[in-house]
């Protein structure tokens, strides 16, 4: 039983290993019992499966503070707040990508679980890399503040561009150099079809593939701004990882309570250009301004919280009586056109 209490990556592996236990029992619980049959997820179910992900995170939260300190406990809220309030535009950019493919809600859900599993792996690889090139030189953090500060000023004044998932060029080329069907085979994300030339049955990818491969693809974009502003909160690999994926792992869930709704949102991108230059300069500030005595995780995450509750309470007044917009469903390109 020693090596429980190894090391790995600077944290006990038993940490690593209650993390890893939370999260595969959740996945098989929301996947065993919850949804063992497709079916649309209700706008009060999905708030209330959001209340309780939300809760298991704020708990894993209190339980770092206590075993690790407040300050890894700071830096664990802190970059949990952020990773949640950027998976907002996350929500509208999965709905262009079902719309576009015309998903019915009663499949969105297990796509969107099979794309958190990727994702957890993905950003599992992203968060070791950097944690890596950190652990080498450290000055690339400062390459990761300053590029914080840059995004946080162009989302500012620039503004939005809705992504043209019909154009993307992976959409493309799996449409030209693979056999996709043209509708959906329920949950299916492969099937054998006849081959129109020699009618054999062959295998064939289906629109929810693609879509699964776009969503994912959509995350990794997301994933260059969210890893880069937990780095620059703390370099513990642990803190960075956990408060990630906790914040991941209940989208799915909160995906169908916002998606409804997520023009309600508009303005949280103002308060999100405002963290991240937060984030951003703090680095500069605490690195050659304030020398040995470091930038308090209490400001960090009082500032960040602040920042992202008047984002999302402005939006919500804002928009109060607006209608949701009406997006264009395109159908997707099939393997013959």
């Amino acid at each position: 039983m020693e090596f429980l209490f190894a090391d790995w990556l600077g944290t006990p592996v038993w940490f690593w290993a209650a993390f890893l236990t939370i999260v595969i029992a959740l996945t098989a619980f929301d996947l065993g019992a919850l949804h063992k049959e497709d079916r649309e997820l209700g706008i009060a179910e999905s708030l209330k499966l959001s209340v309780f992900y939300i809760s298991v995170a704020l708990l894993f939260g209190v339980w770092v503070w206590f075993e690790r300190g407040a300050e890894s406990g700071m830096a664990y809220f802190t970059g949990f707040f952020i990773e949640k309030a950027l998976s907002i535009d996350n929500v509208f950019v999965i709905s262009l990508i079902f719309t576009y493919f015309a998903i019915p809600a009663k499949y969105q859900y297990r796509a969107l679980l099979w794309g958190i599993m990727a994702v957890i792996v993905l950003r599992g690889l992203m968060i070791a890399g950097g944690a890596a090139l950190l652990a080498e030189a450290y000055w690339v953090l400062y390459i990761f503040a300053a590029f914080l500060v840059f995004t946080g000023i162009k989302m500012f004044f620039v503004g939005d561009k809705p992504m043209d998932v019909g154009n993307n060029p992976v959409v493309k080329w799996i449409s030209r150099h693979m056999r996709v069907t043209p509708e959906l085979h329920a949950q299916k994300f492969f099937v054998k079809v006849p081959d129109a030339k020699t009618g054999r049955m062959v295998r064939a990818a289906t629109p929810l593939f693609l879509a699964l491969v776009v969503i994912n693809l959509a995350d990794l974009v997301f994933a260059v701004d969210s890893v880069p502003a937990i780095f620059a909160i703390t370099t513990d690999t642990f803190i960075v990882y956990t408060s990630n994926i906790f914040a991941i792992l209940g989208l799915r869930a909160l995906y169908f309570a916002l998606a409804a709704m997520v023009h309600r949102f508009h303005y949280l991108k103002y308060a999100l250009a405002a963290v991240l230059v937060f984030i951003g300069s703090k680095i500069f500030v605490s690195d050659f301004l304030l020398g040995e005595d470091k930038f308090p995780a209490w400001i960090s995450l009082a500032v960040t919280a602040a920042l992202i509750a008047a984002g999302v309470l402005y939006s919500l007044w804002k928009t109060k009586g607006q209608e949701e917009p009406d997006w264009p469903a395109v159908e997707p390109e099939s393997a013959d056109s």
